[in-house]
Order: structure tokens, then sequence, then C-alpha cells
């Protein structure tokens, strides 16, 4: 293989963060593949560099500002109260408010945002970031053990400078989150190899091609429990090539989550370290810039094998490395065959036996086969500086140069702006991105319950713990027990205490407070005065 330019992404401090006791999710399995990495003699080969931590303002290129505000200021003792009894941005188990989550979030951000200015730049033709590739987070709330989506924000920094960005994903879980993101554009193709069926996030299949702009754009590989080496591979060469035919891509972005391989402990495939490591080979011979992103992966020492040897083969060297592992700090977790090897296991692949893995490679290159062809785009100077830099009102690294005035006009334009989103929401009747069950849709249409499925259980869970019906079948963010009375034109609350006078009191909303407080209701100002027994539960400011 030719020589190749190769930066490797690696901040010290990734190793030291649990997601909680038990949790399947651990960041120490980056600091293990670094550690292998370093045994087998590969960091004097590349580019060693600690990523910039990514900053708020860089994260909200995706994310909301609130999102990222709770983030930045959550904690293990402050989530119930912040996540409003977990109804909002964090939901279910899969994702807890451990200590230094944001430092978490930081780091894995920041590797991938450098790794796109790095190939951006030219300076490199491949680039690694482990500790990236977290695909299923989504604008305003976390999923699947992913909090910042680093790969969307990557994904936006390349779009600066290239016309096109491939992005093909190998974790075992589809990539919802990517998708989502770039469900409308045709700038940015989105390639899944994923289980479907009963399978965390629920999303994924063939009829999900893409939108507007973007339909035909989104690519999707569902597939079945088993998936051997040689079947993967029957399917991954020849769509990919298709892809990298019809749409030209400037540069591609590999999702390498380890929990498709065999043995994983979430995974339900039966593919080798070899055959997972073939997609970085194929897609390195290419000869187009390319950026390796971790992912998925929860059997750790399984993790840290295939993550070492995939950094050999963007090296070009897998083939000169010895399979006896070499002496590490953590090389008793290895045994105890002591190899650098994940075999495969006795499963049948479900894929081969009921036919279904031609049919889904046919669908596929059907759809990449009535793309006109690859996307043209009108490119301009890319800018180095934001516009309040190049004006002079602000360094980005200056937390003190915004005035409290800037600040205060800041924060109301962002409370108009969400305002009035909620008004067009409420009005448009377009299909909610959220997934929503109901007990009895013939009888109520309108009496529906938030639910999310669970990347441990891979059921869904009720994440409205109150049980209150929906809103127009749409998500509501304050809840209030606040309701308008046209008679006095005053705001009316239930009081705190109702059971003590044995009937239902309300009195005069505190308004600045309620919003405060996010509409909950809190302090009466006038008295208590009766109100009838048909008081709607499911009222809101």
């Amino acid at each position: 293989m030719s020589k190749r330019r190769v930066a490797y992404y690696y901040d010290g401090d990734v190793g030291s963060f649990t997601y909680g006791l038990g949790h399947p999710m651990k960041p120490h399995r980056i600091r293990i593949t670094h550690d292998l990495v370093s045994a087998y003699d590969m960091l004097d080969k590349m580019h060693i560099l600690r990523p910039k931590r990514a900053s708020p303002e860089a994260m909200t290129s995706f994310h909301t500002d609130e999102y990222v505000h709770f983030l930045n200021r959550v904690t293990p003792e402050t989530a119930e109260q912040l996540t409003y009894h977990g109804t909002r941005f964090l939901m279910g188990e899969d994702n807890p408010a451990f200590e230094g989550v944001f430092d978490f979030c930081t780091i894995s951000a920041g590797g991938s945002i450098c790794a796109a200015q790095r190939i951006s730049s030219g300076a490199v033709d491949i680039a690694i970031n482990w500790a990236g590739g977290l695909h299923h987070a989504k604008k305003r709330e976390a999923s699947g053990f992913c909090y910042i989506n680093d790969i969307v924000l990557g994904i936006l920094e390349l779009l600066r400078t290239y016309s096109r960005v491939l992005y093909i994903d190998i974790d075992c879980h589809h990539g919802d989150g990517v998708e989502e993101a770039f469900y409308t554009t045709d700038r940015v193709m989105t390639c899944s190899f994923h289980k479907f069926g009963e399978y965390f996030p629920g999303t994924g299949t063939q009829d999900d091609c893409g939108r507007g702009k973007g339909k035909g754009y989104a690519v999707n590989v569902p597939l079945k429990d088993g998936l051997t080496d040689e079947a993967f591979k029957s399917i991954f060469e020849p769509i990919v090539s298709k892809c990298m035919q019809v749409f030209a891509p400037s540069v591609v972005v590999l999702q390498c989550g380890a929990d498709s391989l065999a043995g994983d402990k979430l995974g339900c495939f039966n593919i080798t370290m070899h055959g997972h490591a073939h997609c970085v080979q194929f897609l390195r011979k290419q000869n187009i810039p390319l950026i390796l992103l971790g992912g998925g992966g929860y059997t750790i020492k399984n993790v840290a094998r295939v993550w070492t040897y995939e950094t050999a083969c963007a090296l070009g060297i897998e083939d000169t490395i010895d399979e006896k592992l070499p002496w590490n700090e953590y090389f008793e977790w290895f045994g105890p065959r002591y190899r650098l090897e994940v075999p495969e296991n006795n499963m049948e692949d479900l894929n081969v036996r009921d036919g279904s893995l031609d049919k889904v490679r046919t669908t596929a290159l059907e759809q990449l086969g009535a793309l006109p062809g690859p996307p043209s785009v009108g490119m301009h100077d890319v800018p180095r500086e934001s516009l309040g830099q190049h004006l002079g009102y602000w360094d980005d690294g200056d937390e003190n140069s915004r005035n409290e005035l800037d600040e205060r006009l800041a924060q109301y334009s962002r409370l108009v702006y969400n305002l009035q989103e909620e008004e067009e929401s409420d009005e448009s009747d377009d299909t909610d991105p959220y997934q929503w069950e109901s007990d009895d849709d013939s009888a109520d249409r309108r009496r529906r319950h938030r639910t999310r499925m669970s990347i441990l259980t891979n059921k869904h869970v009720d994440v409205d713990p109150d049980g209150h019906p929906g809103r127009k079948g749409r998500r509501r963010f304050f809840r209030s027990d606040t309701q308008w009375d046209e008679t006095y034109k005053r705001a009316l609350a239930r009081s705190a205490n109702p059971e003590a006078f044995g009937l239902r009191t309300v009195g005069i909303m505190d308004i600045p407070g309620a919003m405060e407080r996010g509409g909950r209701a809190g302090s009466i100002i006038e008295g208590d005065m009766n109100i009838d027994d048909e008081w709607e539960d499911n009222t809101s400011l």
C-alpha cells in the first residue's frame, strides 16, 4: 500500500470518565486502545495531536442553545430537576447525567472537529478520533449513550471546504442522529449498515431514503442476526462502490462502531476483526480523504483490538504487525489467548438463510442507480473567522469580552425565536419526528404518550411518567397546572396543597416566577377560590 499521512487525535483525560457502575459504555476503552497502539510502536508513524476541546458555541452549530447550556450545568444531583423528572434532554436510563459529562462531550466533539479541520487544510490524508462516532445524539436531546453528535459537527466543518461528504456507518445500530441531521440535503450522503427488527433505535428501513433535495441520499442497509465476514463483504463493497460512483464524494467519514463484532455484549453480528477492518482497507484504496471515528462497542478487549488493528490499516502496516500482543499496561485483560484477533462464533447467519441479503442489496443499488449523478454545489471562499471576530466585537476565547447587555439581548432574541417556532409547529401538519404510542387511537387520538426505545433493552419506554396526554401530538417542554380565566382575565393556578381543604383550589399565579420555574406552579399571590371539579389536568401556559 502507498504511504498515507495520518493524524491521530487523543486526549489523555478521556479514559477518566465513567457513565456509572454497571453501565455498558466505558470511555476507558479509548485509553486501552491508545495504550495498545503505543505498544505496537505506531505513534511515531503518525501525527499525534491532542484536540482542542469544543466550545459551547461550536456545539451550537448543530445542537440547540438550551440543550448545550443544560449539558454544561447538569450534575448527578441536579439531573432530576433540570430534566423535569426525566422528560426533557435525558430520557430513560440510557444516558445518565454522570460527573463531568460536558467535559467528556468537549473531548469527543473537539476531536472530530479538529480532524475535519486537519483534513480540510490538506495537512493529512487520514484523520483518526476513536473518542468520536457518537451517532445517536439528536439536536436537542441525548440518545443511545450519545450526548453530543460529534459526527454532525465534524461534517458541518467539512462542508465549509468540501462540496460533498459521504458518511458510512458500520455500527450494529442505525446511525439515526446523523441521518436525521442531513435528511433533506444532497451535500451529505449517509449510508448505514445495521441490524433492524426490534432493535434500537428502531429506524433505518430502506423506505427511509431522504426528503426534498435529499431524497435518495440516505441509504439504509437493514440486516439480520449472525452477519458473517463473507456476507458483509458481499454487500458492503458493491453498495459503497456505487455510492462513490454516483455521489463522487470529496471526503469520506467512516464510523467504525465495534459493536458489530462477534461476541459484543449488545451486538448481534458475527463479524471478525479482519472483516470489520476490511471496510477501512477498502476505503483507504479509494485515495480520497478519510476520517475514522469510533462509536459503539461494549466488549472492551475486542474494541481495543479492532481499533488498534484499524489504526494499522490506516498506516498500511497491518501485514507487518505481530498477532501476539506486546506487553502493555492492560495485557492481562486480553487473556487467555493474548492475540490480536476477534474470532467468529457459531451464530447462524439469518441473512443468508432466507435470502434477504440479496433483496436488500438489490433495493439499495436500485435506489442509488436512480440518482441523477453527483449534485453540483456553488462554492465560495471559506471565512477563517466569525463575523463578530472580523468586526472586532469579541474574541471567542475571551469569556468576558461580551458585556451584560449583549447577553441579555441574545437571550431575548432566542426567547422570541423559540416562541415563533412553537407557533409555527402548532399550525403545521408535518410528521412528528418523535415516536408516540396510544392505548386507543380510534377512541382518542389526542391522548398519546411519548416513548423512546432503550438501547439497553431494545424496548419502548414511556418517558412521560405523569401520564399526561400530549397536545396535538407534539412535545411540550413546559408542563403547568396554570389555566387562563376569561372572566377575571387572570392566570389561575392550582393550590400547592388542595387536599388540605378537601377540594381543588386555585389562586393568582406569579407569572414571572412561573416562567423562571419553567411553567410549574409556585407561590400564590391572592386568595384561593373554588372552581369546578372538571379541572383539566392537561393545561399549560
